[in-house]
């Protein structure tokens, strides 16, 4: 193979939808290009070693805020021990600030946005002449409709034990700040009945679970109930052959036709990831985030009333002018619109994002190195940033995990985030401890808090035993993804 495109994925189930674009756009040199995916935490050596083994003459590496650290030893390695493979870089984390990198001045090229058009026109040149000149080549945006689409080269394991991402649009029209998404100038839509025609493909060929990375799913209803109904098609005619979509939608705009949509979907079927960030305005406003809190707060309470769809709902701690108390508010609000899960978050500065404007007036902090986590700002201070970071991660074992469905509410009483953040700081205090902390034990530390603080000993057990706590939830058969069948009634 001359050509080796290649990435480190977060996880095995993860399969790289970027790099299937750039494959499946490679033109009369796609059969000289191979796919090579990898997982974090391999080995250097590892990676190095079977990269080599294929006998290239261009490697092309994807490059994201979770494996620029280990991608960077892997390009640090090779240009040791084969200086003559040309190394190029592109991806969100290497497209912005790339001056500053040490994993750029390693790279021979670099290509910023997008790189269906211009990494074969590179590869091109550096396999015939003449040698490209420049270092850093700007990506050409074609029209969608040019792009070759890139499903048919998710292979049957793909198929069978990964996510399929897919997408029926690119960009964003909003400016949130603290997005990559901000950069846009707008969202560009696939052809809509290519694009269909392309998810039946897969779906004859087996393809079960579908996660779109759309960032605005419900920004154009006509799609989205057309694509809806697509997955409304395929369960009226298999009800017993599961399939299973996420989608990331807008919390304040649910017209009526949605809703009637939406309302179809049977349990386990459907899955939004709804961005709330802060429910604070003025923190709203710095951040150039447009959003009718009281719409998004309906919008929540009917898609949990009135449909099966499960509720991902994010919140954003370390916004520039929001303190503790501000979030504090904020994270009631949302708990007391019972979503399923609550994806508390930890601001990030991606690279090139508009944030940065911020870090003067408000103070704003950030860890150097990836995913360069707010660590304090103005008006909260570090310890007090780790307190929230240690609450995210608890709050993810005990209550996202779904295995104590019954306790959370005892736990939380009236006043969730306070109490929940006395518990957090509790847990840390006994345990020194915010990952690998055993299920049994996890449940025996809840229980003990439960009884310095509200309940008999007996009360107690009895609750923890009513839960799944101590033992797995056997997740749903079918396409349904097992976090979520945690969350379905038994």
């Amino acid at each position: 193979m001359s050509i080796i495109l290649s990435t480190l994925n977060a996880r095995y189930t993860h399969a790289s939808l970027g790099l299937r674009y750039l494959l499946a756009n490679m033109g009369d040199l796609r059969g000289k290009t191979q796919l090579v995916e990898f997982v974090i935490g391999t080995k250097t050596t590892e990676i190095v070693e079977q990269l080599l083994a294929k006998h290239p003459k261009i490697i092309g590496f994807g490059v994201y805020i979770w494996n620029v650290e280990e991608t960077e030893r892997v390009v640090a390695m090779l240009k040791r021990v084969a200086p003559q493979i040309k190394i190029i870089l592109g991806g969100p984390e290497v497209s912005y600030e790339s001056a500053e990198q040490s994993i750029v001045q390693l790279a021979d090229y670099l290509i910023t946005g997008w790189g269906e058009v211009t990494l074969p026109q590179l590869c091109k040149q550096i396999l015939n002449g003449p040698q490209p000149l420049m270092k850093t080549h700007v990506g050409v945006q074609p029209p969608l409709n040019d792009l070759a689409l890139p499903y048919s080269l998710y292979t049957d394991e793909d198929i069978a034990h990964r996510t399929l991402y897919v997408e029926a649009s690119r960009g964003c029209p909003f400016k949130c700040e603290f997005c990559l998404s901000a950069l846009d100038k707008t969202a560009w839509p696939f052809d809509l009945d290519v694009f269909l025609a392309e998810m039946e493909t897969l779906y004859q060929r087996g393809a079960r679970l579908f996660k779109f990375v759309d960032r605005t799913f419900n920004l154009n209803i006509k799609s989205s109930l057309k694509i809806m109904q697509f997955f409304l098609d395929k369960i009226a005619a298999y009800p017993d052959d599961p399939v299973f979509a996420h989608f990331e939608v807008v919390p304040d705009h649910l017209p009526e036709a949605l809703k009637a949509g939406i309302s179809q979907f049977p349990a386990g079927a459907l899955q939004f990831e709804i961005g709330i960030q802060s429910f604070n305005p003025e923190v709203q406003a710095l951040v150039s985030r447009k959003q009718n809190n009281e719409k998004a707060a309906d919008n929540i309470s009917w898609l949990i009333e009135h449909s099966h769809a499960h509720l991902h709902v994010d919140l954003i701690a370390g916004l520039p002018g929001e303190d503790m108390a501000s979030f504090g508010r904020g994270f009631d609000q949302l708990y007391a619109l019972r979503p399923h899960e609550i994806q508390f978050g930890i601001l990030k500065r991606l690279r090139g994002t508009p944030i940065i404007r911020h870090t003067s007036d408000f103070g704003m902090v950030y860890d150097p190195y990836p995913p360069y986590t707010i660590l304090a700002n103005g008006l909260i201070d570090f310890a007090n940033m780790q307190r929230l970071v240690r609450f995210s991660r608890y709050w993810d074992l005990v209550a996202n995990s779904g295995r104590f469905a019954n306790t959370l509410p005892v736990l939380l009483g009236d006043a969730p985030f306070a109490r929940f953040m006395a518990f957090s700081d509790w847990l840390y205090a006994n345990t020194d401890a915010t990952h690998r902390i055993a299920l049994d034990r996890l449940a025996k530390m809840v229980g003990e808090w439960l009884v310095l603080h509200s309940l008999s000993e007996l009360a107690a057990a009895e609750l923890i035993a009513s839960d799944y706590a101590g033992k797995s939830k056997r997740g749903k058969s079918g396409a349904t993804p097992q976090r979520q069948a945690m969350h379905l009634p038994a």
